[in-house]
């Protein structure tokens, strides 16, 4: 039997909100019509994607699929061009399936086709399991029976070629899915169970519903340690703020002690190494670089791996300048760099009690601890 499967792409996410369409929303780094994609992929011979090539491409880089065609101005347009687009390659079947789905339980696909044995198009649902109300101008109108209501989920399975010949007919505006067109032609449709794991996502709530579905994050702990000696006429960075002080660190960049720390913190728990292995000392590129590009790379690095920073938390050791006074800036500046809440950082500071090099105020040492979750 050949399976094809549309991955339908073309909505605009307009309850979802933000500046990209929800399906290209990032979940643990991956855009979430690829998670779609690759539920599908054990069991679809073909994908046809329909949705602006300019973005699905990208998201799908690397994943068998075939060329994209472009959407309708209406749900069933869309699909219709999928099947459009499919009839060269003769499946006996097609899925059709929402992008903004990207967790279809492994079980769905197979017990879909089985149903088709039986009936000419097969859906997943969930039985309704809330009291539903009707409401009119803000007040509820009457309680809706909930016996024998369920709620639709894709992927969808039809005979490609009964699906075919009814997107054929005409559009049908009001038609929600593909089974309402079965349905509308007197043709039975099966029902299998669904899952609460298939989540849509269409509202921003639904974006941490799904990555608790789909990622589990381990912890992975990683810890840093820099010192720089004083040097008069350069000017004190740490934890990327300029402090007011007599003399400054020596180094190949800025010397920022606290950043250098976070950096190797961050590189460890993930196990790529110190900052020099990224930003050689040797190289003249990086002569009096300011440091924050170095903690924007280890921010990078965290989100490749489709991780995220729990917390971070600097000491800087030192008995002069005072640190407290600096400490909340010092914290703003390293969440904006890292992207993360501010509440995830610590900034503090101590001494040695005046003694060795930094209680002879020769130099400032930092160390810094970081918990990372990765997948």
């Amino acid at each position: 039997m050949r399976v094809a499967a549309i991955l339908v792409a073309a909505g605009s996410g307009s309850r979802f909100g933000g500046s990209m369409p929800k399906q290209f929303a990032l979940i643990a780094g991956k855009p979430v019509i690829r998670w779609a994609a690759e539920a599908l992929a054990p069991h679809a011979t073909l994908i046809q994607p329909v949705g602006e090539a300019d973005l699905i491409e990208p998201a799908l880089a690397g994943l068998a699929h075939l060329a994209c065609v472009p959407g309708g101005a209406t749900r069933q347009e869309s699909v219709y061009n999928g099947l459009e687009a499919l009839e060269a390659f003769a499946p006996d079947v097609v899925l059709v399936h929402d992008a903004a789905r990207p967790c279809v339980p492994p079980l769905t696909v197979p017990e879909l086709l089985a149903a088709l044995e039986d009936f000419e198009g097969a859906i997943p649902a969930v039985p309704v399991a809330d009291t539903l109300k009707r409401g009119e101008a803000g007040i509820i109108a009457g309680t809706v029976p909930r016996q024998n209501l369920y709620r639709a989920q894709t992927p969808q399975a039809f005979s490609y070629e009964t699906m075919l010949a009814l997107h054929r007919r005409g559009p049908a505006p009001e038609a929600t899915d593909d089974a309402w067109l079965l349905e509308q032609a007197g043709l039975p449709v099966g029902l299998i169970a669904g899952s609460e794991e298939n989540i849509k996502l269409t509202y921003q709530e639904d974006f941490s519903r799904l990555e608790r579905a789909l990622v589990t994050l381990s912890p992975r702990v990683g810890t840093g340690f820099d010192v720089h000696a004083l040097e008069p006429g350069r000017k004190l960075m740490l934890c990327g703020i300029e402090v007011p002080h007599e003399t400054g660190l020596a180094g190949h960049s800025d010397a920022d002690v606290g950043i250098h720390a976070l950096c190797d913190a961050i590189y460890g728990a993930l196990g790529e190494g110190d900052i020099g292995r990224h930003f050689p000392p040797s190289e003249a590129t990086w002569k009096d670089a300011d440091s924050a590009r170095f903690l924007r790379h280890a921010a990078e690095r965290i989100a490749a791996r489709g991780g995220m920073l729990a917390n971070a938390d600097v000491t800087l050791i030192c008995e002069r300048p005072k640190i407290t006074p600096h400490a909340q800036a010092m914290i703003a500046r390293l969440a904006d760099l890292l992207g993360v809440e501010q509440s995830r950082i610590s900034v503090k500071a101590t001494t040695t009690e005046r003694l060795g090099f930094t209680g002879r105020q020769e130099g400032i040492a930092a160390q810094a601890a970081v918990c990372v979750l990765v997948p």
